[in-house]
């Protein structure tokens, strides 16, 4: 059975080699689905029995270790030192500091890799995650999806 939660988030960010637009400082107002695999919870008596995981869970920790992270952030390349340096010299300005440009694919990625430890199975119904889409519009987004040999 499969699970999906969508949560959404601004944040700003800008690709510092692109020819477009998109070099310049802007922002977005994301959106992030969160899928999850597993079995449904058949425990008698339990809260959530009928369910893979309660929805208020899966949001719960993805805004604890992901959404309330980015939100209404700078998301920037750690190469891209002119726009980190003065980002990071602004007092107390909200900065994420990323291994990678801020492209739909690589946020997709780096989200994944964020949560995949956090949604773990704790009801023994096989629960883990199995992808993330990440939404830069409502027209435009990446999907991370577990590879197959993370079975």
């Amino acid at each position: 059975m499969l699970i999906t939660r969508r949560l959404e988030f601004d944040a700003g960010h800008r690709i510092p080699n692109h020819t477009s637009q998109c070099r310049h400082l802007h922002g977005h107002r994301y959106a992030i689905e969160i899928t999850l695999s597993g079995d449904i919870i058949t425990a008698e008596g339990q809260s959530e029995q009928g369910m893979v995981m309660d929805f208020s869970d899966v949001k719960r920790i993805a805004n604890e270790k992901l959404v309330d992270v980015w939100d209404h952030a700078f998301l920037v390349y750690r190469g891209d030192s002119v726009v980190s340096d003065f980002l990071t010299s602004l007092p107390e300005h909200k900065t994420v500091i990323l291994d990678a440009v801020p492209t739909a694919e690589n946020l997709a990625q780096i989200a994944f890799s964020m949560l995949d430890p956090a949604y773990r199975d704790i009801y023994g119904n096989r629960l883990r995650l199995e992808r993330v889409r990440l939404y830069e519009t409502p027209n435009n987004w990446a999907d991370c999806m577990r590879a197959a040999d993370h079975y």
